[in-house]
């Protein structure tokens, strides 16, 4: 009997994530029907941005200066009521700059002094960091707890980070002279690495003609902080079968040129593979884009879509690769060619 009563009551729950699933669905339609009022085309682009959101992801952007990056995020901002900041990241930047700092205080009446906390721009919903490898390691070490752990820690207090929040970085992969390579370890921590290129030459004439107007189009708020953070639980509960995770396994191993089930593409030009964070951002992105796309379960497909802007930058490749003109994308898409769906 007891069995009996477990489903009966599962059953109602099934069928209030399939409503909330599809409501979301048509949610994710406005919002690209709204922020394409701002930018044209992108669209793979806004797709990548909007999955890692709601799978409480931060993204690395790679983009020559001039894409409209700031714009896209500002504008995704606004229609998501969120708080924005951007903080443009220079070689004298200190840590504090970014968490904040404790400040003497008097209070005139008592005479009494006592140390306040003043919030940095990171206590924001949406932190944008502007050419993040400009800074040195130790102020791109400051974002590594909050990028992590939702807070930031000053002496011996901890102050939580509002939620949600997300770090969009932005880097110029052209110019590279004064900058500082982001270490891996800090790479890992980005969901998504996200390439942008040029627009289409019909896409780029509206963009010159919609953004040199007196007026940038209007925008509305198409979702409430509570309805994000609401969507953003049910990616968690999204199942994903055995045959999916297995699959998403085997492209993690097929990464490592050390695993025996590596191909020899992988063993000749990668020096280290990705780790099983890799998988886990892998598949919430998939459970992600599924979700946003109104199903409740989670398909090769949906790992497949995802592989490039999550694998990207957790693959090191050697001086054999490099000289032979190959980069990480050329991997993961020889990989996603001889790695089968099927169980083998």
């Amino acid at each position: 009997m007891g069995k009996v009563k477990e489903k009966t009551a599962a059953a109602p729950q099934s069928d209030k994530l399939v409503k909330n699933v599809k409501a979301l669905s048509k949610k994710r339609e406005r919002l690209f029907e709204v922020v394409g009022r701002r930018i044209v085309g992108q669209q793979e682009v806004l797709e990548q941005l909007i999955t890692a959101f709601f799978a409480s992801g931060h993204c690395v952007l790679m983009a020559v200066p001039g894409l409209a990056k700031t714009l896209m995020i500002h504008t995704l901002s606004e229609t998501l009521s969120l708080d924005f900041q951007r903080v443009q990241f220079t070689p004298d930047l200190m840590p504090t700059d970014i968490t904040g700092t404790s400040i003497l205080e008097e209070d005139h009446e008592t005479g009494q002094r006592n140390f306040r906390y003043q919030q940095g721009p990171i206590f924001t919903n949406i932190l944008l960091a502007d050419e993040i490898n400009r800074t040195p390691p130790k102020t791109q070490a400051a974002l590594l707890e909050a990028m992590q752990e939702k807070q930031v820690t000053s002496g011996r207090e901890i102050h939580k980070l509002p939620d949600p929040f997300i770090v969009l970085a932005t880097q110029n992969p052209v110019e590279q002279e004064g900058t500082y390579v982001l270490p891996e370890a800090q790479l890992d921590r980005f969901l998504f690495m996200i390439k942008l290129t040029y627009s289409s030459e019909e896409e780029e004439r509206k963009i010159l003609s919609s953004t040199t107007r007196e007026k940038m189009p209007d925008l509305e708020n198409v979702m409430s902080r509570k309805e994000i953070r609401i969507a953003q639980s049910m990616v968690w509960k999204i199942p994903v079968s055995d045959h999916v995770a297995g699959y998403a396994t085997k492209l993690m191993r097929a990464t490592r040129p050390e695993d025996k089930s590596a191909p020899d593409f992988v063993k000749k030009y990668v020096t280290m593979g990705c780790s099983p964070r890799a998988g886990q951002s892998l598949l919430r992105a998939a459970k992600a884009n599924a979700l946003l796309n109104g199903l409740t379960e989670v398909a090769c497909e949906d790992v497949k879509k995802f592989a490039h802007p999550v694998l990207r930058h957790r693959i090191l490749l050697n001086f054999a690769a490099t000289s032979e003109g190959l980069d990480t994308d050329d991997i993961i898409r020889e990989i996603l060619e001889v790695i089968p769906e099927s169980a083998e």
